[in-house]
C-alpha cells in the first residue's frame, strides 16, 4: 500500500485511535505522525488475500491470530502502529487487546514501487525490534519473487531470495508452499506498465 503523510498535529496512541475511527481510510502512526494508507493494485490485493487465506487454512484450529491489512501491529516498546498486508501471532499476550497485536511471529508486506525501499529499510528496522518476529516476507507484485528475512536460532537475520520454481518455507508457522501457488493467474505485465 502507498503511504502519504497527513498534516495533523502530533498524536498520542489514544488520540490516534479515536481520530482514526472518524476517518474513511486507515493510517499508520509513526513517531506521533499519521500516514494515510492508500489502496494498492489488483495484484497487490490478490497476493495479500491468497497469503492470508493460506495462513488461515493452515492454522485454522490453532491458537494463532491471522491478520490482514486491517489489523494494526504495535512496534514493540514504541507508540508506533503499522498495517502490514498480513501478519500472524501465536502469542497469548496478543489476546488481551482488541485494536492491535504486538508480538507477530510472521509479517508480510506486498511490495509496490512507492513503498519497496521503506518496506526493506525503515519498516524492517522497526519490525525486527520485536523478539517474537521470526519471518518477514516481502512479496513482489511485478515478478514471481519473494524475499524472506528469517531470524535463525542464533538471532541473526538471513535473507533468502525465492523465484519461480522455488518452495517458500515459513518456519514461524511451519508452512511450506510452492511460490507459484500464490502467483497463479496473475497478469504481472499489468503491474510493470503502471
Amino acid at each position: 500500500m502507498i503511504v502519504a503523510k497527513e498534516h495533523t498535529p502530533q498524536l498520542t496512541p489514544e488520540e490516534y485511535f479515536a481520530w482514526e475511527e472518524q476517518q474513511l481510510e486507515k493510517h499508520e502512526l509513526i513517531d506521533g505522525q499519521v500516514y494515510a494508507m492508500t489502496g494498492g493494485s489488483v495484484n497487490h490485493s490478490r497476493l495479500a488475500i491468497r497469503l492470508t487465506a493460506m495462513f488461515d487454512a493452515h492454522l485454522n484450529v490453532s491458537r494463532c491470530i491471522i491478520g490482514n491489512s486491517d489489523l494494526r501491529v504495535n512496534i514493540v516498546d514504541t507508540k508506533n502502529y503499522t498495517y502490514p498486508d498480513a501478519s500472524v501471532t501465536c502469542d497469548d499476550r496478543d489476546k488481551t487487546t482488541s485494536q492491535y497485536i504486538t508480538y507477530p511471529c510472521l509479517i508480510v508486506e506486498v511490495l509496490s514501487n512507492s513503498t519497496e525501499a521503506y518496506d526493506r529499510g525503515g519498516k524492517f528496522r522497526m519490525y525486527r525490534q520485536n523478539p517474537a518476529l521470526i519471518d518477514y516476507l516481502l512479496v513482489s507484485s511485478t515478478r514471481i519473487e519473494m524475499d524472506l528475512y528469517h531470524k535463525n536460532d542464533a538471532g541473526d537475520w538471513l535473507i533468502i531470495n525465492y523465484k519461480a520454481g522455488d518452495t517458500i518455507e515459513l518456519k514461524s508457522i511451519n508452512l511450506s508452499f510452492p511460490i507459484e501457488q500464490v502467483y497463479r493467474g496473475l497478469d504481472l505485465t499489468l503491474e510493470t506498465q503502471t
